[in-house]
């Protein structure tokens, strides 16, 4: 088997998603390479960061990091001298552009962005209602949602509530069907917590054929039809019109990019 051409290795005093997430970024703009991550979480001793540190050497790869306790944040550019391997600090010109702009002192606590408070049981409660009223499950509850998803199958409305639920927003999600008349509360609701999600059609013929693959099912049915979909997406249009509410085309949007585009209008 092939060896990696790059190794990257993630610490952190707490999980490591931060680090890990502006990683994920980068990697995006770099093709075909190949990169193994190598992620230690929970790192609060300094022999635990000088193993892990003397092993990211073995492989001639980069540190990336989040600590926050004083000592580890010195120990780990001592070691990069030591071992003469490359760190990158991935908190640190952040708080320390804090401190110099607003005259403040870190709490130096690990995991403080994972701790159980208010904002913790909000992102959690908006995750449960979000899974119970998936798919148009409970119409009454859109009257207690921060954002009502409408769009015709295959637009990512389930995968696109999740995301915005972990970001503390209850979301449902309904479907729009031609044969379906849409439910009364949609028109009771503001247009600014609606938000119409559409697509290029040939797009849409593309996931749905995929997706009739996968299900073991025709290609050719009527659901994974152009002048299907057409119909769906003329129906749609009409309907976001009615109600005012604001249309993304999702065509080739990534979840997160939709998700910052339906924040922008909340």
């Amino acid at each position: 088997m092939e060896e990696p051409s790059h190794f990257i290795t993630i610490c952190s005093d707490s999980l490591g998603d931060t680090a890990e997430a502006v990683v994920q970024a980068v990697l995006h703009q770099f093709q075909n390479q190949r990169v193994t991550i190598r992620r230690y979480g929970n790192v609060r001793h300094e022999d635990e960061l000088r193993k892990l540190m003397e092993e990211a050497a073995k492989h001639q790869g980069f540190v990336a990091y989040t600590l926050v306790q004083p000592e580890l944040r010195e120990m780990i550019r001592e070691e990069s001298v030591r071992l003469d391997l490359r760190i990158v600090d991935i908190m640190g010109p952040m708080m320390q552009t804090f401190i110099d702009t607003f005259d403040d002192a870190p709490q130096a606590r690990p995991g403080l962005l994972h701790q159980l408070d208010e904002n913790y049981f909000r992102r959690i409660e908006a995750i449960e209602f979000t899974v119970a009223c998936d798919d148009g499950r409970d119409l009454g509850a859109m009257l207690k949602a921060d954002i009502v998803l409408l769009g015709m199958s295959r637009t990512s409305k389930t995968p696109l509530s999740i995301f915005l639920a972990h970001r503390g927003k209850k979301v449902v999600n309904y479907p729009i069907v031609p044969e379906i008349g849409p439910p009364h509360q949609l028109f009771s609701l503001p247009p600014n917590r609606l938000i119409g999600l559409t697509m290029d059609p040939e797009h849409m013929l593309k996931i749905r054929s995929e997706r009739l693959k996968v299900l073991g099912l025709p290609v050719g049915s009527q659901y994974a039809s152009l002048a299907r979909i057409t119909e769906e997406m003329e129906y749609a249009a009409v309907l976001f019109t009615k109600l005012g509410c604001p249309v993304i085309d999702i065509t080739d949007k990534a979840i997160e990019e939709t998700a910052g585009i339906i924040m922008g209008y909340i």
